[in-house]
């Protein structure tokens, strides 16, 4: 019997789950009409890019995962984009005195356009102009302004340029809470996707490499980079027409006999791998669950995966990152050791040294960690920020599908006549050229977002993720820890009171810290909190039900074959079944 405020939701045909009520309805209409877990996970996506644009707009990144029914092969789609080839460490220190100022110079390539077709093309049996009709309407004919979409629109971002102001704010009007909300640019610019499309004729993928190209090679193409050099951006057309995203190969480990798959190490994905491979070797079902024990046990162990984050994680095509060094299990034995039972680390531990498990040597390129453990550590913030959202799908075949759209709008300005801005992902680098994810022309920024798949016995078992930006590995763990071993439900899962530790460098820029600190919900017991002050821990008391890090995810049962969904009610989302 579950515990949650909410009952997880079960259906024996299909399960949605998002993090909009109305994106997870775009899924079960496009399953209901014939479509597949990518025809469904693509429409959902895009809605997300509607519906929450202040968490994810169409011209963000969006990275996905999908898993076939038969389990292999596992693909991972990397949605993120790569700086402007004009872009240098040089130009922000010598033009900006060593800032990356928030705007426009802060945009790399917009991925998820690109993400969305590559996974509709590879994957999906739709065309574009079936998948894009939820989200066509949406725009086209409104949609009911919530009290989220009203946070959006009512607040600085969208007044911090005109041209977003436009759209949001039309002729100074801040929609209220109920009204309907038009995106008339936007339907615009799906509309001249679907005939981009359908001058392509009756091939389904040259439909829609037609309708990709008009993003970054045609029109809009050409539309994007004209406003760029107007308002003085680094972004050309030449940056977009050279542009693509890539499907690629996951990293995955075992863990107590499951599969655990995520993106490369362009994004924080595999570090949920990491902190799993060091907890795997703990006696995590022997621990009362939600006792000082076991959350001081997540929380160490979470601080020795982001430690090695910090120091190893960067764009693969610029930097060697020692990936089977940092998932083996003898170097997740020797982390293992670091954590004192009855102490916490005042601050991010020091990396490890897994090249020593790396079956490749340290090449020219791979020279990491390069930082000084005693060198000036960022600022001290008192915000954690935070934005992105998540949707997941299983279908009928047992296909499953798991992305994580994000790029807030207010983050660049939006293109006029287009209703979407570019991604600002460029403010998760560092101009610090001893770091690994240090700016280079083209390379990709590492991404906070990262979508995981479950696999057990060689097939789909779960798709999970969320937004949070550094929270979202730790939100997926607890979660994880929670069904895997201690049996929960997913609803139950995903409801259960969470902590968050910050004893690294933010991911955003200007990469600031809170050393030792740990959100904790106040759901947690006071003398289980109490028992974590008293091993070094600061905490901050967080209200009930935190706003970050809010989960989704679907489970599969292989015998019955009932598809089990759960979504977070610390936000607006919403898992439908049937």
């Amino acid at each position: 019997m579950s515990n949650s405020h909410r009952p997880s939701i079960r259906g024996k045909r299909y399960l949605v789950s998002s993090l909009h009520y109305l994106a997870t309805m775009a899924g079960v209409r496009i399953l209901e009409s014939g479509g597949n877990a990518a025809d469904a996970g693509v429409a959902t996506g895009i809605c997300i890019n509607v519906l929450q644009p202040g968490s994810a707009h169409f011209g963000g990144v969006a990275p996905i995962i999908y898993s076939p029914a038969a389990g292999h092969p596992v693909e991972t789609i990397s949605g993120l984009g790569r700086w402007p080839k004009a872009a240098t460490m040089d130009y922000f220190h010598e033009n900006h005195g060593g800032d990356l100022p928030a705007g426009i110079l802060r945009t790399v390539m917009p991925a998820a356009p690109d993400g969305w077709l590559t996974a509709l093309a590879r994957f999906g049996t739709m065309t574009f102009e079936q998948v894009i009709q939820p989200a066509l309407d949406l725009v086209e004919n409104g949609r009911p302004v919530d009290a989220q979409f009203h946070g959006l629109v009512s607040g600085d971002g969208v007044r911090a340029w005109p041209s977003t102001a436009a759209v949001y704010n039309p002729d100074g009007h801040v929609p209220q809470i109920g009204e309907l909300f038009v995106q008339k640019d936007l339907a615009n610019t799906f509309k001249r996707m679907i005939d981009a499309e359908r001058s392509a004729g009756a091939d389904r993928h040259a439909g829609i490499q037609a309708a990709r190209d008009l993003i970054y090679k045609g029109e809009i193409a050409h539309e994007i980079a004209d406003f760029y050099r107007q308002e003085g951006g680094l972004l050309t057309y030449e940056d977009l027409a050279a542009f693509s995203v890539r499907v690629e190969p996951p990293e995955h480990i075992t863990y107590k006999g499951y599969d655990v798959y995520s993106c490369g190490p362009w994004c924080q994905g595999p570090t949920l791998l990491m902190a799993l491979k060091i907890l795997e070797g703990t006696d995590v079902s022997g621990m009362e669950h939600g006792s000082a024990d076991y959350l001081h046990t997540i929380i160490e162990s979470l601080k020795l995966a982001f430690s090695d984050r910090h120091a190893y994680f960067g764009d693969p095509d610029f930097v060697q990152v020692p990936m089977a060094g940092l998932l083996a299990d003898e170097y997740a034995a020797e982390r293992r050791e670091a954590i004192h039972p009855q102490q916490a680390a005042p601050d991010m531990p020091a990396p490890g040294n897994p090249w020593r498990f790396h079956p490749e040597p340290r090449g020219a390129n791979g020279p990491f960690p390069r930082v000084d453990a005693n060198r000036p550590q960022p600022d001290r913030i008192s915000e954690w920020e935070s934005d992105t959202s998540y949707l997941c799908v299983v279908d009928e075949e047992g296909n499953a599908f798991s992305a994580t759209p994000s790029d807030g709008v207010g983050g660049t300005p939006i293109i006029p006549g287009l209703g979407f801005p570019m991604s600002a992902r460029g403010t998760q680098t560092w101009l610090d050229k001893d770091h690994p994810c240090c700016l280079q022309p083209w390379k990709r920024p590492r991404l906070t977002p990262n979508p995981a798949m479950v696999l057990k016995d060689g097939k789909p078992f779960m798709p999970i993720g969320c937004p949070g930006g550094d929270a979202q590995i730790q939100g997926m763990l607890q979660v994880f820890l929670n069904i895997i071993e201690f049996g929960m439900e997913p609803q139950e899962a995903i409801e259960a009171p969470r902590v968050v530790t910050h004893s690294f460098p933010n991911s955003f820029w200007p990469h600031g810290s809170q050393p030792g600190e740990v959100t904790v919900e106040a759901r947690v017991e006071a003398e289980v909190r109490e028992a974590l002050r008293a091993r070094g821990h600061i905490l901050r008391d967080d209200q009930d039900w935190g706003s970050v890090s809010c989960v989704c995810a679907i489970t599969v049962d292989a015998e019955t074959g009932t598809r089990m969904g759960g979504a977070d009610p610390r936000s607006t989302s919403y898992a439908i079944g049937w």
